[in-house]
């Protein structure tokens, strides 16, 4: 092969390097998802059966688009590593809880719910409160938290609790 095609190549390969990374550059903000972390859990026994966990959150939309919330599940992953699906409780709601357990102390954030719009590069702090069909003791020895929202247009964030 000639030296004239080595040289050719290498051109060829820098300007298609230059153009994905330009169009990578120039789409950045158009991924939709939310990052975030959870910054307390707080846990509050129903019956010996059940118990609830007040999960308070921050995250922030870090792309170009708003964020649409379709739906929030929570998800727990127990000491033997099952999975389990808690319920997620409404405003109203979770405001009864705050009223009727005062061990749980304030209600500092509101809940994050369907229909809920985050904007472009918006940074929030939410709570979820999430009644799940385990004991209490079950839930303090979880392994993590899961929150999981999901977008009108099918993008999915989740935001877990760091072990």
């Amino acid at each position: 092969m000639s030296k004239q095609f080595w040289i050719f190549l290498a051109a060829g390969l820098a300007v298609v390097a230059l153009g994905v990374a330009g169009a990578l550059y120039w789409t950045r903000g158009a991924h939709i998802e939310l990052k975030g972390a959870i910054q307390k859990v707080r846990l509050q026994e129903m019956d010996e059966r059940s118990a609830v966990a007040v999960i308070d959150f921050r995250f922030v939309n870090p792309s170009d688009h708003f964020f649409w919330v379709r739906t929030v599940t929570v998800t727990l992953e127990d000491a033997r590593g099952n999975l389990l699906e808690g319920r997620v409780s409404s405003e109203p709601d979770a405001q009864r809880l705050f009223q009727f357990y005062p061990l749980l102390g304030q209600k500092f954030n509101d809940t994050l719910r369907a229909r809920d719009k985050i904007a472009s590069r918006q940074s929030l702090d939410r709570m979820v409160a999430v009644r799940f069909e385990v004991p209490e003791s079950v839930l303090a020895a979880r392994k993590n938290l899961r929150i999981v929202i999901e977008d009108v247009d099918g993008a999915v964030s989740e935001i877990a609790e760091k072990p």
